[in-house]
Order: structure tokens, then C-alpha cells, then sequence
């Protein structure tokens, strides 16, 4: 279950460290090809799930690393279960079914790794 974990947190830590970091990084202008929606909501808000995504991606890895407080492994995980479907949920509504395949396989990826980490943490 531990190695389990630590594979499924690190696919996802990787993820959304790369995938947070441009969207607190990058104007609207560059991350607009890879983000069409990014013109329907506030700059604000793309700045504040890419800060969530960041801060998610850290807590499923660095407090069961360190052996302080890795409870909040699993609150980040469950976190980033919530952004999954609030993203699911903005995409349906631009009518973009196609593209929720990613939301839907980092919803489920985070929701086992809120399973194994109650199993072990």
C-alpha cells in the first residue's frame, strides 16, 4: 500500500507542480492555446487554482515525507479531488466533453490515493 501510494501521489505531484506552475506563471496570452477557458473566468481565479494545484502537489508528498502531520496528505488529496470537479463541471458547461478524459483520470488517481493513504497514514 505504501509503494502504492507513494506512485500515485508522485504522478500527480509531478502533474500538477507543472500544470499549477505555468497557470501562476503565465499570462492569459500564453496560456490560452493549452487552456481555452482561461477566457471565461477571472485571471484571478486561473492565478488561484494554479496556487491550489501547487499547494496540493506538496502536501500529498512532503508531510508523509517529513512524518509531520501526514494527515494533510490526505487533505490534500482530497483537495485536488474537488478541483477535478469543478474543472469537470466548467468544461461540461463550455460543452467540451472531449476534453474531460484528463480531468476524469486525475479525479480518479487522486481518489485512490485518498484511499491508500487512510489505509497507512
Amino acid at each position: 500500500m505504501v509503494v502504492a501510494y507513494w506512485i500515485g501521489a508522485g504522478l500527480l505531484a509531478l502533474f500538477y507542480l507543472y500544470s499549477g506552475g505555468i497557470k501562476v506563471a503565465q499570462s492569459k496570452e500564453q496560456l490560452r492555446p493549452m487552456m481555452a477557458w482561461v477566457d471565461d473566468v477571472p485571471m484571478r481565479l486561473v492565478r488561484t487554482i494554479g496556487t491550489l494545484e501547487l499547494l496540493g502537489a506538496i502536501g500529498l508528498v512532503l508531510p508523509p515525507l517529513i512524518g509531520i502531520a501526514p494527515w494533510l496528505a490526505l487533505a490534500a488529496a482530497v483537495g485536488l479531488v474537488l478541483l477535478q470537479i469543478g474543472g469537470t463541471a466548467l468544461h461540461l458547461s463550455r460543452g467540451e466533453v472531449k476534453v474531460i478524459g484528463l480531468n476524469i483520470a486525475l479525479l480518479v488517481t487522486a481518489a485512490v490515493t485518498i484511499w491508500l493513504a487512510t489505509t497507512w497514514l
